[in-house]
């Protein structure tokens, strides 16, 4: 009776080692040579649940790889980063160009996905000009994205001039934040 639990006792320590080892059936079968037929069966009904949870790794695996096709949209444009531009300028900083690479690759796995591109403006200035330069700030960033490989009827653009202010402050601070570039789905 002793012999027999140390035998079992070797072989649950053998599968153990083997599982935190990453081998599965065959080193198993080698570490039971040599015991009874009972001890084999008994490691062969072992060996079934590894094979489960490899098959279940490789299912997560997949599922993360394809998660962002899988996101509603509206979770997909929650990903998408605004960018802020300088004083009256619509050129694209180094900081808005690092930040559109990682919103192209979400654009990118999701080709469905319609977005638009909002331009917008600090307060200062008229109504025209604002107007005007948060159209050029979304056509550059519009533009920017299609160069990534982005897929041009995936974007549309509008501008909001100053309109929609994210910081109603009157600073150098809050007008920062309000001269940007946002990302909308297309209703």
């Amino acid at each position: 009776m002793q012999k027999r639990t140390l035998t079992r006792l070797f072989i649950l320590l053998a599968m153990v080692t083997l599982l935190s080892a990453g081998c599965a059936k065959k080193a198993a079968m080698e570490d039971s040579q040599g015991t009874d037929g009972q001890a084999v069966e008994e490691t062969q009904v072992q060996d079934q649940p590894v094979s489960g949870v490899v098959e279940q790794q490789v299912t997560d695996t997949a599922v993360t790889e394809m998660e962002p096709a899988m996101m509603d949209a509206d979770t997909l444009v929650r990903k998408l980063t605004r960018i802020y531009f300088e004083f009256d300028q619509y050129v694209l900083t180094k900081e808005s160009q690092d930040t559109l690479y990682a919103n192209a690759q979400v654009l990118k796995m999701a080709p469905a996905l319609k977005i638009t591109v909002e331009g917008h403006c600090d307060e200062r200035g008229s109504d025209e000009y604002n107007l005007a330069l948060g159209e050029k700030r979304a056509i550059a960033t519009k533009n920017y994205l299609i160069s990534l490989g982005v897929s041009a009827d995936q974007l549309s653009t509008i501008s909001y001039g100053e309109e929609v202010p994210l910081d109603m402050g009157d600073s150098e601070d809050a007008w920062s934040k309000n001269r940007r570039a946002e990302f909308t789905l297309q209703r």
